[in-house]
């Protein structure tokens, strides 16, 4: 089961995709977009190393330094995620030492990207040094006027607070055994809900919910796993199921909590539409700026010219 998330009608993700598809922006991908070119080793500890190259602790925080808050803060979080990018990048150094040592750069075709690369970086960062938005932009009156124009569409869906006790089948042969084992659980529980907590903590093989009794949070239907949502809706909040077949294994379930549907407070949404409606007033600002460079001249294009390039 998954975190629980915010669902936005269509209409009102018009405003919010505008912060995606800002195309002065660099690209999708934060950690690849900041990495410097490779380096020699250096005297000092490196966080890590292959053969010649390395990533000293100066490179690895510059490269979070230049990431969003919240990407930065998961992967400080994911260690494995993290190790992932040192071995990665470690490939990558290593692979452009070999192309340097054939003189890669200096091919014709090389240098050409390498240029177009530059203007691209060059135009990116220029552009967006003449389409800043002002500070005080969004005020509290456009914002909320924002809020209330797609207000319908701010929606979340009804959520639910499950709890589960969660047994694996990991041998074909061993359903009827894993079965018999959650009927019995289920049965325990639902004599005494009392005492599924610790029933959970005990029995449970998803080691995240076990920690907290099995509680799996607030979530909507749509992120519970496919079988167990008719249940989960017919639950009432303190009943325990019976247990419900995964492809996984068997999960017992508890309905410990339920949020009816309701509409997203504008202090609930207050940080994205801000970020929004800045990127869209952003993208406006260049916009307009691009504009005027055209009517800055008079502007011709020779037909015919343009012909012998597309024949």
């Amino acid at each position: 089961m998954k975190k629980p998330t915010l669902v936005v009608g269509a209409g009102a993700l018009v405003v919010l995709a505008v912060a995606v598809g800002l195309s002065l922006r660099p690209g999708s991908d934060p950690v690849a977009a900041q990495q410097p070119a490779p380096v020699a080793v250096k005297d000092g500890p490196a966080v890590a190393r292959l053969g010649n190259q390395q990533i000293d602790l100066t490179e690895l925080k510059s490269v979070l330094a230049a990431l969003p808050v919240e990407t930065r803060e998961q992967l400080r979080g994911n260690r494995g995620a993290l190790e992932t990018w040192l071995r990665s990048r470690l490939a990558q150094k290593a692979v452009l030492e070999q192309a340097d040592a054939q003189g890669w750069r200096q091919r014709p075709e090389v240098e050409q990207q390498t240029r177009a690369a530059a203007e691209q970086i060059v135009f990116r960062d220029y552009m967006l040094s003449v389409s800043q938005v002002p500070a005080d932009y969004p005020s509290a009156a456009e914002l909320q006027q924002a809020y209330d124009s797609g207000k319908a569409q701010w929606v979340t869906p009804p959520l639910y607070q499950v709890s589960q006790i969660f047994l694996a089948v990991t041998d074909p042969q061993a359903v009827d055994t894993v079965r018999r084992q959650a009927q019995e659980l289920s049965r325990k529980a639902q004599a005494s809900p009392g005492e599924f907590a610790a029933l959970a903590s005990q029995y449970s093989q998803d080691p995240d919910s076990a920690r907290r009794g099995g509680d799996s949070g607030m979530q909507p239907l749509q992120q519970l796993v496919p079988e167990m949502r008719s249940v989960v809706a017919r639950l009432k909040t303190g009943a325990v199921s019976e247990p419900v077949q995964s492809a996984a294994g068997f999960h017992v379930l508890k309905l410990t909590g339920q949020q009816p549907a309701r509409t997203a407070t504008l202090d609930e949404l207050r940080g994205r539409l801000t970020e929004a409606l800045r990127a869209q007033r952003q993208e406006q600002i260049a916009k307009a700026y691009l504009e005027g460079m055209l009517n800055t001249a008079t502007l011709s294009i020779d037909g015919a010219e343009l012909n012998k390039v597309l024949e």
